[in-house]
């Protein structure tokens, strides 16, 4: 049973429906919000008082696209493009990840998550050992809805990385049974077909029926790469998001990393079906791959969240460079008044807890949620003066500001000091995993 606590002192920014902002308390029991004001007693002897005056409190950062296997590899695969990126090095490194590399690669991005003030993400793993990252989950206290990716065919794939589809889907239920639900909910289970170029029309048929007839989410890239679009337009006749509708993966229930380009109807597409959108500004710079089009995006109504990617493709796991880095971007576009700090800072809480399906237990502070919270220290050089909150943690804000992390009422980070890991310990494991992959990929 999760601790009582009570944060005293907060500038409390709920990202409810009206976006209250309250300076005062919250209490957390059972591991949910029991009240919010602005000046509340311990509810009784024994409650853990937290002080948190200069601090601001927010829901904690929802990621909705994020490969903890693929943390181990960062800096190892820079400067290249989507394909090239894929080929030459990330599909060789994940190909050579045993066991024991992918635990210590989901402990090193948790580990990281949880400093930068993340408390839950979506995620697709490798094709291999995806017990490892649950496991990981599990144990740090994270919340987290985990996919083993789905690879049946693709070019110049390593033979360790390709499955057949029975066994791929017979994986995947099986994961689905042993995990999802597990910790009260906090860890879940999704689909998840890596790309459209790694999955027959006959698996991603089956994926659409199956998380259906299951109720669990879909999470798959789309779009992300003009290389990537017109390969599939040339072996389906469509382009990506047409194909993936048609197959049966779109819908409220569908989360598609990146859409950079789009056409009308693809935006129609989305928009209509209500899928959602993970959009990924630093991975996208960083590969080359493009501007999404947000803005059109958010004016159709079409649900948008935010993630890091993984961390060779980024090479952070930092939601406060995501959201500075959409909004910049925008304003650079589109002009200044676009993507204001308040729609990103809704896009990096309550919209990623939308498109998980888990808007009415995170992504907002309220009274009967979940308490998914971070502290962030604003009392500092680089954030003061601070006549708005909201734009002091958007523009300003870093995630070395964040203090203490609540999961599930779970107090995971206190005063800057990771509480379910040692911190030295995941350093040394995943250098030394890093090095045996590195290796094992260059044979």
């Amino acid at each position: 049973m999760s601790k009582s606590l009570l944060i005293k002192g907060a500038t409390v920014v709920t990202l409810d429906a009206d976006n209250l902002i309250v300076d005062g308390d919250v209490s957390i029991e059972n591991g949910r919000i029991s009240a919010l004001g602005a000046s509340l007693a311990a509810s009784s002897t024994g409650v853990e008082v937290i002080a948190a005056r200069g601090c601001v409190l927010l829901p904690g950062f929802v990621q909705t696209h994020v490969h903890l296997c693929q943390t181990l590899f960062r800096g190892a695969a820079d400067d290249l493009a989507l394909i090239d990126w894929l080929k030459k090095r990330v599909w060789p490194m994940e190909a050579a990840h045993t066991a024991e590399s992918v635990y210590a690669s989901a402990r090193l991005g948790i580990a990281e998550l949880i400093r930068g003030g993340t408390t839950c993400a979506l995620t697709m793993e490798t094709v291999r050992h995806t017990d490892s990252v649950f496991t990981a989950v599990e144990e740090t206290g994270f919340r987290a809805t985990v996919g083993k990716c789905m690879m049946v065919k693709g070019q110049d794939v390593p033979s360790q990385l390709l499955e057949q589809t029975e066994a791929s889907i017979a994986e995947s239920l099986d994961l689905l049974d042993r995990w999802h639900g597990h910790a009260d909910n906090r860890i879940r289970y999704c689909f998840a077909p890596r790309f459209a170029l790694s999955c027959t029309r006959e698996l991603l048929e089956r994926i659409a029926r199956l998380s259906i007839e299951r109720s669990v989410i879909v999470h798959t890239h789309a779009s992300e790469n003009k290389q990537e679009i017109e390969a599939v337009e040339l072996e389906t006749g469509l382009r990506n998001i047409e194909y993936l509708n048609n197959a049966g993966l779109t819908g409220s229930h569908v989360v598609l990393a990146h859409c950079v380009h789009l056409d009308e109807n693809e935006l129609d597409i989305l928009a209509r079906s209500a899928t959602n959108v993970a959009h990924c500004p630093s991975s996208n710079l960083k590969l080359g791959s493009g501007f999404a089009p947000v803005p059109e995006m958010m004016r159709r109504g079409i649900s948008v969240s935010l993630g890091a990617d993984g961390a060779p493709c980024n090479n952070r796991l930092d939601m406060f460079t995501e959201m500075r880095t959409a909004a910049l971007i925008q304003k650079a576009l589109h002009g200044a008044d676009t993507l204001p700090a308040l729609a990103v800072l809704r896009m990096a809480t309550i919209n990623g807890a939308r498109a998980m399906g888990l808007e009415k237990e995170i992504g907002s502070i309220e009274i009967g949620k979940r308490a998914d919270l971070t502290l962030v220290n604003t009392d500092k050089l680089h954030t003061t003066p601070r006549p708005d909150p909201i734009s002091t943690i958007v523009y300003a804000s870093e995630a070395g500001d964040v203090e203490t992390v609540i999961i599930d009422g779970q107090v995971v980070m206190r005063a800057g000091q990771l509480l379910t890991m040692n911190e030295q310990d995941v350093i040394r494991s995943a250098q030394k995993n890093s090095d045996l992959i590195n290796t094992a990929s260059k044979d």
